[in-house]
């Protein structure tokens, strides 16, 4: 018998390390493949996004099957995407080129203390600084070499890396059906199609995040060009498109848009930079705190101080990535918690129980039923006497 229980005890020790191991060996390779976890998670997040758009054009297009829909609907992707680039990059060529050739005359106002940028300079002393030293700002320079080789690299890895998210997002469009078939297929048909309606819910929450966020950086950059616009502040559309692209990035956005706007209207005038300085702080307030969890709370349907929550914790453990998925993971974890709570607990029982023995409603009258016949039979029955 003891030695029954040694084994026993041994075994259960192997199953634990066994176990233990495991989680070990999974956590070290999620660690050392986390950029490549990251694009699959950024390429479904996006599939989960342009699914519903596939699946419109395969009912209403008459003769559109899947493969033609997703190509068409991931090339009106890719065109909007590079219009919006053409957009932004083009007016910076041009606008670049011009500040080319106005350099000279900036690096003279820059010398002769004249106009915003020379004034300040001049207050601050900041060219007789440079002049004290230039040996050592040369020394900096020629130690840029590294960190730009760096810089460059780590730009070939976001090339790579957006290929890759946009063919894995295109392959998960495409197979969605297969997948979701096959997965379900593990399940009882109840079952399969319960997390089917579950699935549907999440899918509708990251559609919504998508939607308002798109709509609060419309409004974002709207209300930049307007102020830039009124300020006479150059490249005013410019400057609005790229605090509106910027602006998808929850909580952060705002402040990196703000950042290049206003040392842009700085250099335009000190008023300018004042007044868009003030703009950004207050709009951001306004953002932050009634924008975003007004517009989430109804297309993700979260509540605004979940919303302000979830973004905070997200942008703590895992920066900009958290802070663009902070708000759908909330939202899907407030699914399947509901969901969880309404199958197991909060919701009503497939059929009323009475007693401590929980008998069905339905067992318990036809029980009563059986029990009153009985007793009515008994009393019809005539009495004996002896």
């Amino acid at each position: 018998m003891g030695e029954s229980d040694n084994g026993r005890v041994a075994r259960r020790t192997l199953v634990v390390l066994g176990l233990l191991l495991a989680t070990i060996a999974v956590l070290f390779i999620g660690y050392e493949t986390r950029r490549v976890l990251t694009w699959i998670a950024i390429a479904g997040f996006f599939a989960v996004a342009l699914h519903p758009a596939v699946n419109w054009m395969t009912r209403k297009v008459p003769f559109c099957r899947r493969w033609l829909a997703t190509l068409l609907v991931f090339l009106a992707t890719f065109a909007l995407l590079g219009g919006l680039v053409t957009l932004f990059v083009v007016p910076l060529v041009r606008e670049g080129s011009q500040v080319v050739a106005d350099l000279p005359r900036f690096v003279e106002d820059l010398r002769n203390g004249r106009g915003p940028a020379g004034h300040l300079i001049e207050r601050f002393n900041l060219l007789e600084y440079a002049q004290n030293n230039e040996s050592r700002i040369r020394e900096y320079a020629s130690g840029l070499g590294a960190p730009t080789l760096a810089f460059l690299g780590s730009v070939a890895t976001g090339v790579a890396g957006i290929v890759t998210i946009f063919v894995l997002s295109y392959l998960m469009v495409l197979e969605a059906p297969k997948i979701v078939d096959g997965f379900l297929g593990l399940f009882a048909p109840r079952r399969a199609e319960h997390i089917r309606r579950v699935g549907q819910d999440c899918t509708g929450t990251i559609t919504g995040y998508i939607t308002g966020n798109l709509l609060i950086s419309v409004i974002c950059g709207t209300f930049t060009f307007v102020v830039l616009l009124v300020m006479n502040v150059p490249f005013a559309g410019l400057i609005a498109l790229f605090v509106g692209l910027v602006d998808l990035i929850p909580l952060v956005g705002a402040t990196l848009g703000a950042i290049v706007a206003t040392g842009t209207a700085f250099f335009e005038s000190t008023t300018a930079g004042i007044v868009v300085l003030v703009f950004f702080v207050l709009y951001q307030q306004l953002e932050n705190h009634l924008l975003q969890p007004l517009i989430f709370a109804r297309t993700v349907k979260l509540n605004p101080l979940t919303v302000l929550v979830a973004i905070l914790i997200a942008v703590e453990l895992a920066g900009i990535l958290g802070a663009l998925m902070a708000i759908p993971v909330a939202g899907i974890l407030q699914i399947l918690a509901r969901d969880i709570w309404d199958t197991h607990r909060g919701g009503l029982k497939a059929e009323p129980t009475v007693g401590e023995d929980r008998t069905p409603v339905s067992a318990a009258a036809a029980g009563a039923a059986d029990t009153d016949t009985a007793f009515a039979a008994d009393a019809a029955e005539p009495k004996v006497s002896r």
